[in-house]
Formats: structure tokens, C-alpha cells, sequence
């Protein structure tokens, strides 16, 4: 119960409350106001009836008396609380009476208007029931025709949906139907297109029948054969171009080679005369010829177009649109995509891979470009005209990878390469493979640098090609001076070289050239290999300045290694003799001043003026200084043992008493001999000369001194010393003789000042001079070792001891003897004082 009707009866009992007062008061007071406190009342503006509105008012006449009880610390507050609240009970139940009396008679009324219309209730009953008694009688007939006409509805109904669901049916039939044929007919694209149509607008229709579910459980089988039958038509395509990929290479090669003609031909008309002088006979085309040229090249050109044949004309691409088509369709493009790749991946391998035999012909290089252009030519084809079949990233990759390989494969064997045409054909090849892969627009820079390589070892070829040439130049040389006995000789003398002697031209007929006929052939030969060199700069888009710097390093190259090399080994070979030393000498010093003709040579094919501040400058002039000093240098050893030669023929008798009164035999013939050798060498410089002689000297005075005093040597008497001394003496007149021109005073004759000393000290016997000046520095016998003369006098003393043992007691002897060891002792302390002086 909750408070509101807890209030209520309480309010008709006012004597309970009387009693509950009278036992605890207290406590029954706290439970009402406990009561009232809980007690919630709906806000006003909630109130919507009357019952409401009073509720409200005993709350207000509660909540009154309440704050005023128990707020209030008055005796009777409990008491006056109960009959407020009496008072309000009572004044409520006041009014619910009057409102009881209000509405009575109303009551009354309703009642009275109710029990009129009952009797009217049921008259309206009664007629009801009749007329729908008679309205069934009445609609008995109806009913029967109302349900033919249903039935007869039904069928008609019926046979609208049956027509209306065979013309659904059969345009599914229909296509159906065409489906076979098209793939009866091989037109698969179509039968996939008409799939489709099956699939989104047709089935949708009928998929209710079975026969439509039929047909649909049967699609995705003729897709599989379509891809089936398409991927073997791709795979005929793949191994079809694989197998043409030479044809189209090779067609692709020849146009590019055509247009690059073409375009060198307006070149040619248009004046750019790079190269105007690429021809060894030097002739200039004239403008009428450059014309002729021209149309010629077109002619050929127009003539070709007939029958240049393009990729489609070679291959028929058909097959891969079509399986692309039909894998599009199918929704598997990525597939069909990855496979085309991974299959012509796998054919560029196989094409990048050469023969081992390729580096032995051109024709085996050229095999190997073709197919690798036909490769590119046709992936460039899928490319264009194809959408995201072929990617230019994926043909970009496809090249660096191929482009790598190539260049392995033509670094590896190009290095087996031995013939300098094969080389500049392979580089000739490079470059059409080159121009013909740039003209489909792949990066063809690192074949150029490759070539640069090549060309590095193409000049290598041409080196060892001319190292033979030079070879058979100077195996072929006489090494004797040219000589002319015409005018006309003369000319084509100097047309092969560019020799200049005004003295030489006023000579008349018969005449020589100074240099031999190996010289214009070696001038001939470094012009040849200009040429040969710079066949392989052609085509290589470089500017005129590399082209110049190139063969100006090449030239440098054939000069510094090749020719000198070989003028090496000529100048070493042990047949080659002093008179032809002398003239590859002068040889040398014609061909270094030559070498600026080669540098204008080279200026005139480049137009690169020499004044240019990178210009390369030809090395000829350290060449062949470098070869007139090995040639000189094998003068001088083969003059020494020329010397040698002589010498060993000598044969002295070392105990003889008395000399032969004249020049040995053997030196006599020596000096002869270089008598006419220094005559030889007046053609040489005469620093040469002058050297060669004063070489020539010094190492007879040695020789002669050694063989004094050889250890093999144990006793020379003192004839032996005179005829020595004789032969010296025609030494010391061949050198006042002046045998070359420039020696001052008597510098060739001091090459024998030690000898004479030598020999002085023991012809005049002059020991006590000896060894009071030793050591002055204008001694008389400053040039004389005491250990020399040491070593010669015991020789002596041996000698004295041998031929006077029988006359020991004569006192000359005796005191000769005496004057030997004396001098001999004083001679060993002055070599003891040296050694520990030392």
C-alpha cells in the first residue's frame, strides 16, 4: 500500500489514530511524517484530473502543518497537526459528495435511452436476417458462372505464362546455340563475349530451369579449353619468332644501316666535310660527284622500299592478341602476363648465349646480333601494341639484363681476336646493332663505351699486325743510301717521304739519299695505320677533338712501342754490323724529323689545329733518340769487341831478348780497320763519331794493359817490353792522326797515358825518380800504379832470376839483381802504405 492510500484510511478511522496516539505518540507521529516525507507528488503542471488536483491539495495542507509541527518546539504541535489534517479529510470528503450528486442525474438518463433503442435493435435484426436469406437464393446461379469463369481465367492465365516463358527460354537457346558455333569456328574472343552475355543477362532469366543449370555447370569447361587451345597457340607463336628472330633482326639491321647511308649522304650534300680526307689517294669528291652519290643512295633507297618487309610482315602476332583478349575476358591476364614473360625471359637467355666458335668469323657475330635484335624488335612491337602485356619497365629491365651479357659475351670474345679487319668488322656490326636498338629507343651507351675497349685492343692488333710489317721492312733493307739516277726517281722518292736537302738537289745525277730505302716504307707504313686507325673512330658520334686525341695516342703508340721495339731488336741481332748501325742511325734522325709531316697529316684529317691547348703531341723525337742511343751503345760494344777480336790474334813472345824492330801484325791490321770504320762514321753526328773513337781508344789501352799483366802471364823480359812498346807507339800515332775530326790537342792520345808511363818508367828504368816523386802532382809517373808496376816488375825478376843463373857471379848482374828486390820491396811498402791508408 502505498502512502497516498495509506492516508485514505486512515482518514476514516479517525479512532485508531486516537488509540496509536495514546499508546506511543510519539513514534506514531514519526512514522506518518516518515510517510509524508517519502510520499512523491506529481508536478503541477502533470495534473489532469481531479483526483490529481486533490492529492495536491492535502499535499499542500500536509506539507503546511508538517513545517510548522516539527519546526515549530511547541507542546501541542502533534496535537494541531491531527486535526489539520481531520480537517482536511473532512472538507475532501465535502466535495467528493457534491461531485457524486453533480453527476447522478446524467447516469439516470443514459439508462433510459438505452432501453428505447433495444426494442428498435431488434426489429432491424429480423430484417437483417430476411434480406440476406433472399440474397442467397438469389446468387446461387451466379456463383456457378462466376466459377467457369474462374476456371476458364486460370487457363488462360496459365498458357500466357507458358508462352511468355518459352520466349524467355529461348533467346537463351539461342546464344547457346551460337556458343557452339563459335567454338565450333575457332572464334574463341566471341565465344567469351558471348559467355558473358550468358552469364549477366540470359541465365539470370531462366536460372530457375534445369536445363539453364546445365548450361551453366558447363561454362567454366569451355573456358578451360578456350585457355587451353589459346596457350598452344601462344606456344606456336613463341617458338615461331624464336625461329624467325634472325629474318626480322636482320631486317631491322638493314633499314637502320639504309637510313644511316641516307642521312651521310645529306651529310655529303650539305657540305659537312668531317672526314674530307679519310682516303689514302687523297682525292676530293666534287660537288657534281657528291650529287651523283646522293641519288644514287636514293635510287636504292626507293628500290629497297619494295622489298623492306616490316615484324608483322614477318610474324603473325594474332596469336598473342588473341590469347591476351581472351585471358582479359577470363579475368586471368595476370597469368597469361607472367607466363609471356617468364617464357621470353627464358628465349633471351637462350639467344643472349653464343656459339664458341663465334669469334672465329664475322658471320658468327652477326648471327649473334641479329637474333638479339629481333628479340628487342619484336618486344618493342607487344609493346606499342599492347595494353600492360609488355611494360617499358619490364623491356628496360629485360635490356639491362641483356645488355650486361652482351658485353660480357663480346669483351670475352673479342679478346680472341687476332686480325684487325675482323675486329674493325665486329665493330662496324656493333655499331648498326647500336644505331638500329637506339632507333627502338633502348639505351645503347655502354656499347659505345664497349667499343672503346675493343678499340683499345683493335689498336693492340694493329701494333702487332705493323710490328711485322716494320719487320719485313727492315729484313728487306739493304741499309745502304738510296740511290737516284733520274729526276723521276727523285720524285717518287720524295713523294713517299718528305725529305728537304738543297745541297742534294743541286747535285747532279747520280746521286744518293742519305737514308735508306727502309725509311719512306716505315713513313708509308705509320700513314697506313693512321688510316686503319682511324676507320674504327668512324660511326662512334664522337667530336673531331677525340678523334684527333685518339689517333695521335695510337700513332704515339706505334712510334714509342711498336717501331722502337723493333728497332731494338734489329740494333741488338748479332748480323747487323757497324755500318749498318751507322746508317739505321741516320735513319733514326730522318724519320724524327718527319714526324711533324705525320702531325700535319693528322691535323688534316681531324681539323684540329696543333696549337690546341689539349692537343696530343707525336713522341718521335724520345723514339728515336731512345733508338739512336741503343744504336750507338751497340756501336761502341760491337767496336770494343771487334778490338777484342784483333787482340786475341796477337802473339807476343815474352822471352824474347831483342825486339822485331817493327809494329806487330795484328795491331797494325786494327788500326787499319778503324781507319776505315771512323771513315764511315764522318756521316754521323760528331758527338757520335767523336765518342765511338775516343770509346775505341780507351778500351785498346785497357786491353793492352791487361795484357801486360794477365796472371796467366809469368815472365816478360825486357825485348818483349820494347816490341810492346812498338805497338803502343803506333796506338799513340793513330790517335795524333785525327782518324775523326773535333778532338782538340791531344785528348785521343791521353786514352794511352797510362800504357805510356807505364812502359817509360821501365824502358828508361827510371826507378829512383819513381819513387821520390810518387804521389807529387807533377810527378813524370803520376799515371803509374804501384801495384802495377809492382805486378810487372816481378814478372821481370822472374825473368832476370831464369836467364842469369849461370851468371850470378858477375857483379853486374849481381847489382842489377840487388836493384830489382830494392825497388820491388820499396815498390810492396808503397802498396802496404795504400792498402792501409785505405
Amino acid at each position: 500500500m502505498d502512502a497516498a492510500s495509506s492516508i485514505t484510511v486512515r482518514s476514516g478511522r479517525p479512532g485508531a489514530y486516537g488509540a496509536m496516539l495514546e499508546e506511543d505518540t510519539d513514534q506514531t507521529y514519526e512514522n506518518v511524517l516518515a510517510e509524508i516525507q517519502s510520499f512523491e507528488l506529481p508536478i503541477e503542471a502533470t495534473l489532469r484530473t481531479p483526483e490529481d488536483k486533490f492529492w495536491m491539495d492535502l499535499w499542500k495542507t500536509i506539507s503546511s502543518a508538517t513545517n510548522m509541527s516539527v519546526y515549530d518546539d511547541q507542546p501541542n504541535s502533534h496535537k494541531k497537526f491531527m486535526e489539520k489534517l481531520d480537517a482536511c479529510i473532512r472538507n475532501h470528503d465535502k466535495e467528493i459528495e457534491k461531485m457524486c450528486n453533480f453527476h447522478h442525474q446524467g447516469f439516470v438518463d443514459a439508462i433510459t435511452e438505452l432501453l428505447k433503442v433495444r426494442t428498435d435493435a431488434e426489429k432491424l435484426k429480423v430484417q437483417v436476417t430476411d434480406t440476406n436469406r433472399r440474397f442467397q437464393d438469389a446468387g446461387k446461379e451466379m456463383i456457378v458462372q462466376t466459377e467457369d469463369i474462374i476456371r476458364c481465367r486460370i487457363q488462360q492465365r496459365n498458357i500466357t505464362t507458358v508462352v511468355e516463358k518459352l520466349q524467355l527460354c529461348l533467346p537463351v537457346l539461342e546464344m547457346y546455340s551460337k556458343l557452339k558455333e563459335q567454338m565450333s569456328a575457332k572464334r574463341y574472343y566471341s565465344a567469351l563475349k558471348t559467355m558473358e552475355q550468358l552469364e549477366n543477362v540470359y541465365f539470370p532469366r531462366v536460372s530457375q530451369y534445369r536445363f539453364c543449370q546445365l548450361m551453366i555447370e558447363n561454362l567454366p569447361k569451355l573456358r578451360e579449353d578456350i585457355k587451353e587451345i589459346s596457350m598452344s597457340d601462344l606456344k606456336d607463336f613463341l617458338e615461331s619468332i624464336r625461329k624467325h628472330s634472325d629474318k626480322i633482326g636482320e631486317t631491322a639491321m638493314k633499314q637502320a644501316q639504309q637510313q644511316k647511308a641516307f642521312s651521310i649522304a645529306l651529310q655529303k650534300q650539305n657540305n659537312v666535310k668531317f672526314g674530307k680526307n679519310m682516303y689514302i689517294n687523297h682525292d676530293r669528291i666534287t660537288e657534281e660527284k657528291r650529287e651523283i652519290i646522293l641519288r644514287h643512295i636514293l635510287e636504292e633507297e626507293d628500290e629497297n622500299e619494295e622489298e623492306v618487309l616490316t615484324v608483322q610482315d614477318l610474324v603473325d602476332f594474332s596469336p598473342v592478341y588473341r590469347c591476351l583478349h581472351i585471358y582479359s575476358v577470363l579475368g586471368d591476364e595476370e597469368t597469361f602476363e607472367n607466363y609471356y614473360r617468364k617464357q621470353r625471359k627464358k628465349q633471351a637467355r637462350l639467344v643472349l648465349q653464343p656459339q664458341s666458335s663465334m669469334h672465329e668469323t664475322v658471320d658468327g657475330y652477326r648471327r649473334y646480333f641479329t637474333q638479339i635484335v629481333g628479340f628487342f624488335v619484336v618486344e618493342d612491337h607487344i609493346l606499342h601494341v599492347t595494353q600492360g602485356l609488355v611494360t617499358r619497365a619490364y623491356t628496360d629491365e629485360l635490356w639491362n639484363m641483356a645488355l650486361s651479357k652482351i658485353i660480357a659475351v663480346l669483351r670475352a670474345h673479342s679478346s680472341y681476336c687476332t686480325d684487325p679487319d675482323l675486329v674493325l668488322e665486329l665493330k662496324n656490326l656493333i655499331v648498326i646493332f647500336a644505331d638500329t636498338l637506339q632507333g627502338y629507343g633502348f639505351p645503347v651507351n655502354r656499347l659505345f663505351d664497349l667499343l672503346f675497349e675493343i678499340r683499345d685492343q683493335y689498336n693492340e692488333t694493329l701494333l702487332k699486325k705493323w710490328a711485322g710489317v716494320f719487320r719485313d721492312i727492315f729484313e728487306e733493307d739493304n741499309y745502304s743510301p738510296i740511290p737516284i739516277v733520274s729526276e723521276e726517281e727523285y720524285k717518287i722518292v720524295t713523294s713517299k717521304f718528305p725529305f728537304q736537302d738543297p745541297d742534294l738537289e743541286k747535285q747532279s745525277f747520280p746521286k744518293k739519299f742519305p737514308m735508306s730505302q727502309s725509311v719512306p716504307h716505315i713513313y708509308i707504313q705509320v700513314k697506313e695505320f693512321i688510316y686503319a686507325s682511324l676507320k674504327f673512330s668512324e660511326s662512334l658520334h664522337r667530336s673531331s677533338t677525340e678523334i684527333d686525341d685518339m689517333l695521335r695516342k695510337s700513332t704515339n703508340l706505334l712510334l714509342t712501342r711498336t717501331l722502337n721495339s723493333c728497332l731494338l731488336n734489329l740494333i741488338r741481332k748479332p748480323h747487323i754490323g757497324l755500318t749498318e748501325l751507322v746508317q739505321i742511325i741516320i735513319n733514326t734522325t730522318h724519320l724524327e724529323q718527319a714526324c711533324k709531316y705525320l702531325e700535319d697529316f693528322i691535323t688534316n684529317i681531324t681539323n684540329i689545329s696543333q696549337e690546341t691547348v689539349h692537343t696530343t703531341r707525336l713522341y718521335g723525337l724520345s723514339t728515336f733518340k731512345d733508338a739512336r742511343h741503343a744504336a750507338e751503345g751497340e756501336i761502341y760494344t760491337k767496336l770494343n769487341q771487334k778490338i777484342d777480336e784483333f787482340v786475341q790474334l796477337a802473339d807476343y813472345d815474352w822471352t824474347m831478348s831483342e825486339p822485331d824492330g817493327r809494329a806487330s801484325g795484328y795491331l797494325m791490321d786494327l788500326i787499319n780497320f778503324l781507319r776505315s770504320i771512323f771513315q764511315v762514321f764522318t756521316h754521323l753526328p760528331g758527338k757520335v763519331a767523336q765518342t765511338a773513337c775516343m770509346s775505341a781508344c780507351q778500351h785498346l789501352s785497357t786491353t793492352l794493359m791487361q795484357m801486360l799483366l794477365d796472371s796467366e802471364l809469368k815472365q816478360i823480359s825486357m825485348g818483349a817490353v820494347q816490341q810492346f812498346n812498338l805497338d803502343v807507339i803506333q796506338c799513340e800515332l793513330f790517335a795524333s792522326s785525327e782518324p775523326v775530326p773535333g778532338f782538340q790537342g791531344d785528348t785521343l792520345q791521353l786514352a794511352f797515358i797510362d800504357l805510356r808511363q807505364l812502359l817509360d818508367l821501365f824502358m828508361v828504368w827510371d826507378w829512383s825518380t819513381y819513387l821520390a816523386d810518387y804521389g807529387q802532382p807533377a810527378s813524370k809517373y803520376l799515371r803509374v800504379n804501384p801495384n802495377t808496376a809492382l805486378t810487372l816488375l816481378e814478372k821481370m825478376k822472374d825473368t832476370s832470376k831464369k836467364n842469369n843463373i849461370f851468371a850470378q857471379f858477375r857483379k853486374n848482374d849481381r847489382d842489377k839483381q840487388k836493384l830489382i828486390e830494392t825497388v820491388v820491396k820499396q815498390l810492396r811498402n808503397l802498396v802496404n802504405g795504400m792498402s792501409q791508408h785505405t
